[in-house]
């Protein structure tokens, strides 16, 4: 199953692997194109069309369900636990979990919880690695806050890397939204922050590999 971004290049890449794949066996058969020049060719296309279906691909995943879990809303690498200060919305002091995902990830955005969105801002902004300290604030992001009943307003915010050219974000002011469903794309490289209650109690470490739509980042603290 692929994504829906990607319908499109997925299309367009298969029309112009089609076309070079053709192009090179007329050419190796009427032209004098020197066979291995004209595999080498062929095999590219290949190869370039494998690496497309590899990036938008959407597996299925079972979400655990629960109001008082916050999943991984992306694959990727947990680079960042830390308290900080959030200022665009927040105003005020919140745990930061991020996930940075390399181009071999899968790019799907998924729902860390179920509620209500309450804000939904998109900041164009630079596109700085998505590892650097300061691309929360300054690279091309979509800021996205859920209400949800048991651990109140929490806010996850999508962020384009160094390869990163568009950020791709579903929700809308007023939707109310299901943990683990669709929630947007971004394409080539990116990081997500999601920004949770002081209390919460994160149950992954740094250098985990988290599994977006699935895994348990966080749960609820009944303290």
């Amino acid at each position: 199953m692929f994504h829906r971004e990607g319908y499109k290049i997925i299309l367009t890449t298969f029309v112009i692997v089609a076309v070079l794949s053709l192009g090179a066996t007329y050419a190796m058969e009427h032209w004098d194109l020197p066979f291995w020049t004209g595999k080498t060719i062929q095999g590219a296309g290949i190869v370039l069309l494998i690496l497309i279906l590899q990036f938008f691909r959407n597996p299925k995943r079972v979400t655990p369900r629960n109001d008082k879990h916050i999943i991984a809303p992306v694959d990727g690498k947990v680079v960042v636990i830390e308290e900080v200060y959030e200022p665009e919305y927040f105003k005020d002091k919140r745990l930061m979990v991020s996930i940075f995902m390399s181009p071999l990830n899968v790019h799907v955005t998924r729902y860390a919880l179920g509620g209500k969105v309450v804000y939904s801002e998109y900041h164009p902004g630079k596109y700085l690695v998505a590892w650097h300290p300061k691309a929360s604030e300054e690279n091309e992001r979509t800021t996205v806050v859920v209400d949800n009943p048991v651990f109140g307003k929490v806010m996850y915010r999508q962020i384009a890397g160094a390869m990163a050219k568009r950020i791709v974000n579903y929700a809308k002011v007023g939707d109310e939204v299901v943990q683990g469903t669709d929630a947007g794309f971004i394409k080539f490289g990116s990081r997500v922050d999601v920004y949770l209650p002081l209390d919460a109690q994160v149950t992954v470490k740094l250098g985990d590999k988290a599994k977006g739509g699935e895994q348990v980042i966080a749960t609820y603290s009944e303290q």
